[in-house]
C-alpha cells in the first residue's frame, strides 16, 4: 500500500489577470511551485525543488484576442482534445512488479509509480491541485500531478499551437542565461506529441547548482463542469540518472487521463 502525506505548497510566480475568467499565472499551469513540503508526522521536508519562473516579471494583464495570443505564447496549454475527450486508444499500460498502478477515481487519472515511492495530495493555490509522488531518501527526485482549473474559451487545444513551438516557449520561459551575470539555463531535449497529449523533455541549471532533468506530459479533459489542464512532471538530478531516469520516464510515459 502506497504511503501517503499531506503536501503544503508556497510559490511566487507572476499572475495574469482575465478579466471575469480564472486568474492565474501561464507557467504556473504546467510547473509545480518551486518549494513543496510534506507534512509528515508533525515534521516538514522539502521534496521538490521545481525549476522556478523568473521572480522579477512583471505581471501580464492583456484582454481578448491579446490574451489568448499571450497564453498561446506563454503557457503550457496542449493537448489535441475536442469538447474534451481524452485521448482515444490511450491503452492503460502493464505493471510490473517493480510499479504499482496508481488512480484517481475523482480527478480521473492514473499512472505507474515505483512500488517503493510515498504518495502525497495537496493544493498549490485556489486553482491547483497537486499530487506527488517520490523516494523517501531523496529530496529533489519526483513525479507530480498539477491539476489547473482553464476559463470557458480553451475548449480545442489545437488552437493554442503545436508541441515544438510549445516546448520551446516553455524552456525560453524559464531560460535566464542571457542575463548578464548568467541565470539559470534551460534546454530543450525533445518534444513531441502521441495520442492526444503533449510530451516535453527539457533540463534546467542555476549557476554553481546541478542540473535538473525533467519529463512533462500535458493533456486537457472536460470534469462536467469546466476544462482542466493535466501536467504530469517527472525530475531528477543529472548525476541520479542512472538510479531515476528509467523509473520517471517510465512513470511519465504511462500517465493517462481516465
Amino acid at each position: 500500500m502506497m504511503k501517503m502525506d499531506v503536501i503544503s505548497l508556497t510559490s511566487s510566480f507572476p499572475k495574469v489577470a482575465t478579466h471575469g475568467f480564472l486568474t492565474f499565472s501561464p507557467l504556473q499551469a504546467v510547473l509545480i511551485p518551486r518549494k513543496l513540503k510534506i507534512s509528515k508526522h508533525g515534521k516538514q521536508r522539502v521534496v521538490c525543488s521545481s525549476p522556478d519562473t523568473h521572480d522579477k516579471v512583471n505581471s501580464y494583464e492583456v484582454s481578448g484576442t491579446g490574451r489568448r495570443q499571450a497564453v498561446c505564447q506563454i503557457v503550457a496549454l496542449f493537448s489535441a482534445l475536442n469538447c474534451i475527450h481524452t485521448a482515444p486508444g490511450a491503452a492503460e499500460p502493464e505493471v510490473d512488479g517493480d510499479y504499482e498502478m496508481y488512480k484517481d477515481e475523482t480527478d480521473k487519472f492514473s499512472l505507474l509509480i515505483p512500488r517503493e515511492w510515498v504518495k502525497g495530495k495537496g493544493r498549490a493555490d485556489q486553482q491547483r491541485m497537486v499530487t506527488a509522488f517520490y523516494p523517501e531518501s531523496d529530496e529533489v527526485s519526483n513525479v507530480n500531478v498539477v491539476i489547473t482549473g482553464l476559463g470557458p474559451d480553451y475548449t480545442r487545444m489545437e488552437s493554442l499551437g503545436k508541441v515544438d513551438a510549445f516546448a520551446e516557449t516553455l524552456v525560453n520561459g524559464l531560460d535566464r542565461s542571457w542575463q548578464r551575470p548568467p541565470g539559470q539555463a534551460a534546454k530543450l531535449l525533445n518534444a513531441k506529441s502521441k495520442n492526444g497529449m503533449y510530451y516535453v523533455e527539457y533540463s534546467v541549471q542555476k549557476p554553481s547548482q546541478s542540473k535538473i532533468h525533467l519529463f512533462s506530459a500535458v493533456g486537457m479533459a472536460f470534469n462536467g463542469w469546466y476544462n482542466r489542464l493535466y501536467t504530469a512532471t517527472g525530475q531528477y538530478l543529472e548525476e541520479d540518472a542512472d538510479k531515476y531516469k528509467a523509473k520517471i520516464e517510465k512513470s511519465i510515459s504511462s500517465f493517462i487521463i481516465i
